[in-house]
């Protein structure tokens, strides 16, 4: 976990590196401990939540808006909420497989943030009190795509705290296995993304 974290911080790095860090700029790192993606998969007729670990930085300006983040999440990481414990570790294998994540070949996903934008108006399934929105790139099983989705951000002292709800179309990133409706075992390919962030001033 700690070589991952350090990869995240020198990716950060490397992007303040090109318009150095002036005084009144500031980096927030990730509080792995409280900060989480959760997640919902779903077949017609039933579903399964759970969550991720979160590692990973960020970079404000003067006025609070962020312009820089980079955001690593373990696959290892990876829970189950509502199964019993003797059957949790079926399903949980079955996600890393190469049917899904392929963990063996890419044990982490990747956020890297690209723009982050004053958002003006409502969006339906937003996170109530959404008030930016963020665009970055996503990195899945070796492809990346962007995305973009309305998140609340808001500052509490020397911590920043960041809430948003997505959906991700995993046949996009190439997970396409179940994918097919008239298959005998069908997952729907949008998955449900909640995201709990905390971080503190560095």
């Amino acid at each position: 976990m700690r070589k991952v974290l350090s990869a995240a911080l020198i990716a950060l790095a490397a992007t303040i590196a090109c318009n150095k860090l002036k005084s009144e700029e500031r980096i927030y790192k990730v509080n792995t401990s409280s900060s989480v993606a959760e997640w919902k998969g779903s077949a017609p007729d039933h579903f399964h939540v759970g969550s991720f670990k979160i590692e990973g930085s960020l970079l404000t300006r003067s006025d609070g808006d962020i312009q820089a983040g980079t955001f690593v999440i373990p696959i290892s990481s990876i829970d189950n909420f509502d199964l019993p414990a003797e059957v949790k570790p079926q399903l949980l294998n079955h996600l890393k497989s190469a049917d899904f994540f392929n963990i063996a070949l890419h044990p982490n996903a990747e956020f890297r943030i690209e723009k982050v934008e004053t958002l003006d108006g409502s969006v339906k399934g937003a996170v109530a009190g959404a008030n930016k929105l963020v665009t970055g790139n996503l990195s899945l099983v070796g492809q990346t795509h962007p995305i973009t989705f309305p998140a609340k951000i808001a500052y509490k002292g020397d911590s920043l705290q960041v809430e948003a709800t997505l959906k991700i179309d995993r046949t996009k990133w190439g997970m396409t296995k179940y994918s097919n409706a008239d298959s005998g075992l069908y997952i729907i390919p949008d998955a449900d993304i909640h995201v709990k962030m905390q971080a503190a001033k560095v």
